[in-house]
């Protein structure tokens, strides 16, 4: 369903090779590639400040209990 929902968001592209059993590949539209672009600036983001965002739940965790 994920597949599904970003081939009609124009993220993906779907080709369906008629063969027994059918084969399925997905790739990136133009348009997927930007947001792939985007993404991975995310994660980079998120690794170089893993420490601090784990220090941060800590404290709230504490905060809560």
């Amino acid at each position: 369903l994920t597949l599904r929902g970003l081939e009609r968001d124009g993220l993906v592209f779907r080709e369906v090779t008629p063969t027994a059993p059918p084969r399925v590949d997905y790739s990136l539209t133009p348009v997927g590639r930007t947001l792939s672009m985007k993404a991975s600036e995310l994660i980079a983001w998120a690794e170089e400040h893993r420490e601090h965002i784990a220090d941060a739940r800590r404290r709230y965790d504490e905060k809560e209990d």
